[in-house]
């Protein structure tokens, strides 16, 4: 889980991440996360590290036992701040009453969701007012990008008109268009607020490619960095990082 592929997507939208919570709330103050589908809490941890309340949500039991074991290494005071939860996104309204939290988290879940909208709207409920719901997920008005850069044309074409594609654990899952999360933002009572893309240049990279050295690797994030944030580029990033705001 430390290739460059995940490098570069943990550490851009923790960058976008911090970005949208510092423009929301005065520093220092201690807001309540929830971070589901937290895989091996890679942004739980960060958070915790910043001084937040973080409740971590996960079904898969290799993945909870790793963030455990992450876990453990922290110093006393930042183990306090987090709590976990093993379960999915579909059970918050089990485990949590609406409204619990300053932030919602849903990484790299939603492509899994056999009723993705019912769960945003689930999601959305968890959320005080003003809060900060934060999607990531494969963006499918690019879903032809890495096939043809790879030279899969027979792969490019059919991705032109597909909403599935195969990920590389061998997986059929779902990507997800822009227009149509910003309608069902809307219709939960979280419209967007702003979005990044992420992994503009990086996302055909091997699983297992090496990072490079530290000054090629602080240029090649400042581009991905960059690239996110700016049109057209943004638009054929593999993964589209949506923040959502409740409304009062």
């Amino acid at each position: 889980m430390n290739g460059l592929r995940n490098i570069v997507r943990q550490e851009l939208v923790a960058r976008q991440l911090e970005e949208q919570i510092a423009a929301r709330y005065p520093v220092g103050q201690r807001l309540r996360v929830l971070d589901v589908g937290m895989g091996q809490g890679t942004q739980a941890l960060r958070l915790a590290r910043a001084g937040h309340a973080v409740t971590g949500i996960e079904s898969d039991a290799v993945m909870l036992d790793a963030a455990r074991e992450a876990l453990a290494g922290e110093p006393d005071g930042i183990r306090e701040r987090v709590r976990l939860v093993e379960g999915d996104g579909r059970d918050t309204g089990v485990h949590f009453l609406p409204g619990s939290f300053d932030v919602v988290l849903c990484h790299g879940v939603l492509m899994y969701a056999a009723e993705p909208d019912a769960m945003l709207a689930g999601l959305a409920r968890m959320l005080a007012p003003g809060g900060l719901l934060s999607l990531l997920v494969r963006n499918g008005d690019a879903l032809a990008m890495r096939s043809g850069l790879a030279g899969d044309w027979a792969g490019a074409r059919t991705a032109f008109t597909s909403d599935t594609y195969t990920n590389r654990l061998g997986l059929t899952v779902r990507a997800d268009r822009l227009d149509a999360l910003t309608a069902t933002l809307e219709g939960i009572n979280a419209p967007l607020h702003t979005w990044y893309g992420v992994r503009v240049f990086t996302d055909g990279a091997a699983e297992d490619a090496a990072l490079p050295a530290d000054e090629e690797m602080r240029q090649l994030l400042a581009a991905e960095d960059r690239a996110g944030r700016t049109d057209p580029y943004r638009r054929v990033a593999a993964l589209l990082h949506l923040c959502g705001v409740r409304r009062a």
